[in-house]
């Protein structure tokens, strides 16, 4: 009598590949934090698990938004709030973050709200896809300085601003293929991306 014959535990499982993203998303330099409607006990519990840095606990689905929202309200100039979710409940927090990213593996509702699905649903690839968005906007403001220098350079010689000093005018010929290479060379720089390096190791 008063013997424990059996005891019974019951928990979510962890995704196998939870910690790595983590671990990838902390090497970019991101704040992890976990909003969950769990027991607090659970939710620490994971976080620990998993090296999450905050943890908002026992948080009805409709306040999941107002997390959000506090956490976006808090930021330094230049940070932004991205929320990652699956479920029905997690749409009013995709919709209220900067950037909702939804699983493809989660509900209509949620993939609706987000502006960004991961169609694998691979945690991994939120910090691929944060790799590649980084990439992109360099190449993007390479592109743009590719731009100006051409314009800032050919447009005078277009003009004529030579032709006081030297009698000479630009070719139509000449800026056509000046305008060819500025394509080119964008085109060029933008196929870079190509060999980025995306994944997390």
């Amino acid at each position: 009598a008063g013997t424990v014959r059996a005891m019974l535990a019951f928990g979510d499982t962890l995704r196998p590949e939870a910690a790595q993203a983590v671990a990838a998303l902390h090497a970019q330099g991101v704040r992890c934090v976990l909003v969950s409607g769990d027991h607090r006990a659970a939710a620490e519990a994971v976080a620990r698990q998993l090296g999450i840095d905050e943890v908002h606990a026992e948080v009805l689905p409709g306040d999941k938004a107002r997390v959000v929202g506090a956490l976006r309200q808090g930021l330094p100039a230049g940070a932004r709030v991205a929320m990652v979710g699956d479920g029905i409940n997690d749409a009013p927090a995709l919709a209220a973050a900067d950037v909702g990213i939804a699983m493809g593996t989660g509900t209509d509702v949620a993939m609706n709200s987000a502006q960004l699905t991961l169609v694998k649903g691979d945690l991994r690839g939120i910090a691929t896809a944060t790799a590649l968005s980084v990439a992109t906007v360099a190449n993007m403001k390479q592109n743009l300085a590719f731009a100006f220098v051409y314009n800032a350079l050919g447009i005078p010689l277009a003009a004529g601003l030579l032709y006081p000093f030297t009698g000479w005018l630009l070719s139509p010929m000449i800026a056509a293929l000046a305008m060819s290479l500025s394509s080119a060379s964008v085109i060029g720089n933008a196929l870079r991306l190509r060999g980025a390096e995306l994944k997390p190791d």
